[in-house]
């Protein structure tokens, strides 16, 4: 299941003997130990026990084993936790199979992976009585999702438009998202309000620079001269300077080609480039919509005029008007 979904789960299961929380996004993994501590977790000094899942090889599974099969001292459950654990399928057998498929029942085992297992480890996954719970690096909707509901448990309605439009401005990265949410709910709280708005998330959460770079590529290539000005001008009231500015919109053009070059689903290439599901989604309609060929020549354009800097023979301010001139020609 998605993460969240999982709120939802566990209020309606109850906890669940084993949990995998598997994917890259540490925001995911953080409040998903949060959540069941809060929940099962009754005594933290007493009933709680990590590992680290580099140390547990072998014999050492047996200290792993231990303390998932100690009673509780206080709370309703014994928490044991286990961080990058990638046991060998020859380890599981040994030492864990049987306590996999006949869990202790006073017992909660915490499995918090940052990616999957090499070939020849275990598939976690696929074990019986194992919870999985999907914390790859979020999509548009997903995140999106995550926004209402947080919001909707909070006693705020915030619409579809308006959770997309926090989402970009933080280009779907949880950790800012989450920020920018309780943020604006506690705008909410202040201003006695019980909606979030445009003008609201306009007014109180600022565009990640990255974002403001996109926006900025996208204006090139709309040919929307004013909206460049604009978002020049924002970018220069926060220190942007003139070689920075060029080496941002460059990489950017590159990134919106190189997702046009690659194939595959939203989340393969997003795996395959190291970028987020939503900067694929969004660099594709881009590139849909202007053709892989403006793309490349604009890249190519700045990337020519950031040579000349480098070479001494032009400054970076009249490197900025040269190259403003040539992408508006």
């Amino acid at each position: 299941m998605k993460y969240v979904d999982f709120r939802k789960f566990t209020d309606e299961q109850g906890a669940c003997p084993i949990y995998l929380f598997e994917g890259e996004d540490g925001y995911f993994r953080e409040k998903g130990e949060e959540l069941l501590k809060e929940k099962f977790l009754g005594e933290p000094t007493l009933d709680y026990t990590a590992f680290e899942g580099g140390t547990l090889k072998g014999d050492k599974l047996k200290n792993l084993v231990d303390a998932w099969l100690s009673y509780p001292f206080v709370g309703p459950k014994r928490f044991v936790k286990v961080t990058d654990f990638y046991p060998t399928q020859k380890d599981y057998d040994a030492y864990l199979k049987k306590y996999f498929e006949n869990p202790p029942a006073d017992g909660l085992l915490f499995i918090c992976n940052s990616g999957k297992g090499k070939a020849g480890t275990a598939a976690l996954s696929k074990a019986k009585n194992v919870t999985v719970v999907d914390c790859s690096r979020s999509d548009e909707e997903t995140v999106k999702k995550w926004i209402h509901l947080t919001c909707k448990r909070a006693g705020v309605y915030i619409d579809g438009l308006t959770c997309g439009m926090l989402a970009g401005y933080c280009l779907c990265d949880m950790l800012r998202v989450s920020k920018a949410t309780e943020k604006l709910l506690s705008v909410c709280v202040a201003l006695g309000e019980a909606k979030i708005t445009d003008a609201m998330v306009e007014e109180h959460v600022h565009p990640d620079a990255e974002y403001k770079i996109f926006e900025l590529a996208n204006a090139i290539l709309a040919k929307n001269y004013a909206e460049y000005v604009k978002i020049l001008g924002d970018l220069s009231s926060k220190n942007f300077d003139a070689v920075s500015l060029l080496s941002s919109l460059a990489a950017s053009f590159k990134t919106i080609y190189d997702v046009s070059m690659t194939k595959g689903t939203d989340r393969e290439v997003a795996t395959a480039l190291g970028i987020s599901e939503y900067v694929v989604k969004k660099n594709r309609s881009i590139a849909s919509r202007t053709g892989k060929e403006k793309v490349l020549g604009n890249y190519q354009a700045l990337y020519e005029t950031i040579s000349l800097i480098k070479c001494g023979e032009i400054t970076p301010s009249s490197a900025l008007k040269l190259t403003t001139a040539r992408l508006f020609a």
